[in-house]
């Protein structure tokens, strides 16, 4: 399975939007500060994730998050109690 994910830094409550394979190991990665981009602002929460048969197709969500702000703000929407 491959993940599209969505994490909740505790410090600045800024969101992060990524994707994995592995979904345990990559928070776990954000959490111990092994990734360049989300290293200073640990903790994080997992707040959403999708899960998807194939890679393309997580990556294709992945890059439609992170481009079309309306795509985003739809998400951000359903889960406005979550964040």
């Amino acid at each position: 399975m491959f993940y599209v994910y969505i994490i909740k830094s505790e410090k600045d409550k800024s969101l992060y939007i990524g994707s994995t394979n592995d979904l345990k190991r990559r928070f776990s990665e954000h959490q111990n500060g092994k990734s360049e981009y989300t290293r200073n602002k640990t903790p994080f929460e997992l707040v959403y994730y999708e899960a998807f048969k194939s890679k393309t197709d997580a990556l294709g969500r992945e890059r439609n998050l992170k481009k079309f702000k309306k795509t985003y703000s739809e998400l951000k929407k359903r889960l406005s109690n979550s964040l």
